[in-house]
């Protein structure tokens, strides 16, 4: 059977496939199993097998699950609302002064946890009644939550950067170096906006007459609900920065100061971390089958010649290679509208990474690209995952029209940003070269 014919017949099975809204992990696995069959016959699967064992063997994959039950306890341990208590206590007589805790908070729990879903769902809970009970507009209360928890994709210990970097076969603890900037500068400039357009309009975003001038020594003594934090933050990513840890091996180091943070505040019981290794278990299995299955339909989509002939067709293009990479990017924000971001790199990684190599770029500042990409896909109406985190936790009167009105700025920062690394790659890259050539 023509190579050609198996190639049109995988993306258009793909397309009418996610469109039925099967699992992507079934899809992708159903694809390659039948496009193997009709190529070389049922002994070819064998090759699947291979790919199955050999990512179910992956030292790097580890660090996964351990990101993951690090994030669950430090999030089921009470630790996080003792920051939020922090940041109250700190921005509540500032205009916009909750919007700004909440951005910090969510950096900080960017550094800690890598995940996304944890951050929103907090925020949500613990930031939203407060920011709405102070006459916070709704719209920039909501998109403050929304933009804020998507810095877990791009500031590490993130999990989406770690399977990116397997996936491009690039260096986990180089690639978290390139996000850090990135990502400092994504959550300063939410905070600016912030600031911008409640000094603009103190209305959007009033301080409460009801808040008492907080004495400073109070104010210092919030101040401890951060030791634990960067106690966990300083043990994960200083390990990996100073060359003590590989991010597998820090991921440990993180999940044991997660459970002493959790003794620390008496938030430690066997009930919360056997709930804690549930989530994990069942956030660990979806990566893993998604895994399974992308790597399966990728290896027939080379084996078929699939990523040499674009390569060869992206080659004998005249076009500049910048406008290659815009299409590029185009494309990743596109399918952030249908898919989650841990399919959309499992199945463009392997065939955009030799075209960014042909074109001369960086993988490593492709790769933070990639990761802006996958947050303006969390916050894109109308599939965006983050609205859909916060739509469990939306009070009464609030609708998601309300939720989309609110991201859309947050969205066009986002923007901005992607333009300004593609210009100057030199932010991303620098930290990975100092940390290289500290290095003996």
């Amino acid at each position: 059977m023509e190579s050609s014919f198996v190639l049109l017949f995988m993306f258009a099975s793909l397309i009418l496939l996610m469109l039925t809204g099967a699992g992507l992990a079934f899809v992708l696995g159903a694809i390659a199993f039948v496009s193997t069959i009709l190529l070389w016959g049922p002994s070819a699967l064998i090759v699947a097998v291979l790919n199955t064992f050999e990512t179910m063997t992956s030292e790097s994959l580890m660090a996964i699950p351990l990101y993951v039950l690090m994030a669950s306890i430090l999030q089921k341990s009470g630790i996080i609302e003792s920051l939020y208590d922090a940041m109250e206590t700190w921005f509540a007589r500032v205009n916009g002064g909750l919007a700004i805790g909440t951005i910090v908070i969510c950096t900080i729990l960017a550094a800690m946890t890598g995940v996304v879903v944890g951050a929103v769902a907090a925020m949500g809970i613990l930031a939203l009644p407060s920011m709405l009970s102070r006459g916070y507009y709704p719209p920039l209360a909501l998109g403050t939550i929304c933009a804020g928890g998507t810095l877990g994709i791009l500031i590490p210990p993130s999990v989406v950067t770690i399977v990116y970097a397997i996936t491009a076969q690039i260096s986990i603890g180089q690639m978290f170096a390139a996000s850090v900037v990135p990502g400092l500068v994504l959550a300063g400039s939410y905070i600016a906006y912030i600031t911008i357009l409640t000094w603009l309009n103190p209305a959007l975003a009033p301080r409460s007459p009801q808040v008492d001038v907080i004495p400073l020594r109070v104010k210092l003594a919030k101040l401890k609900a951060l030791i634990l934090p960067a106690f966990v933050v300083v043990g994960v990513l200083g390990s990996i920065y100073a060359g003590i840890a590989t991010p597998t091996e820090a991921a440990a180091v993180g999940v044991l100061g997660a459970m002493v943070s959790a003794i620390a505040v008496r938030g430690f019981r066997f009930s919360m971390l056997s709930a804690a290794a549930t989530d994990t278990l069942r956030v660990t299995a979806m990566i893993l089958w998604i895994t399974i299955g992308a790597r399966a339909f990728v290896s027939v989509f080379v084996a078929t010649g699939g990523a040499d002939g674009i390569l060869g067709f992206v080659e004998g293009l005249e076009a500049s290679r910048w406008v290659i990479l815009g299409a590029m990017i185009v494309i990743l924000i596109f399918l952030g509208l249908f898919l989650d971001e841990i399919g959309i790199i499992l199945l463009c990684v392997p065939v955009f990474i030799p075209i960014v190599a042909a074109l001369d770029f960086d993988p490593l500042w492709f790769g933070v690209l990639f990761m802006i990409t996958a947050q303006m896909a969390y916050i894109t109406p109308p599939f965006g995952y983050t609205l859909f985190y916060l739509k469990g936790v939306l009070p009464p009167g609030i609708g998601m029209g309300q939720v989309y009105r609110g991201v859309m700025p947050f969205f066009f920062i986002q923007v901005a940003a992607l333009i300004l690394f593609a210009v100057f790659p030199g932010m991303v890259t620098w930290l990975p070269e100092l940390m290289s050539e500290s290095r003996p």
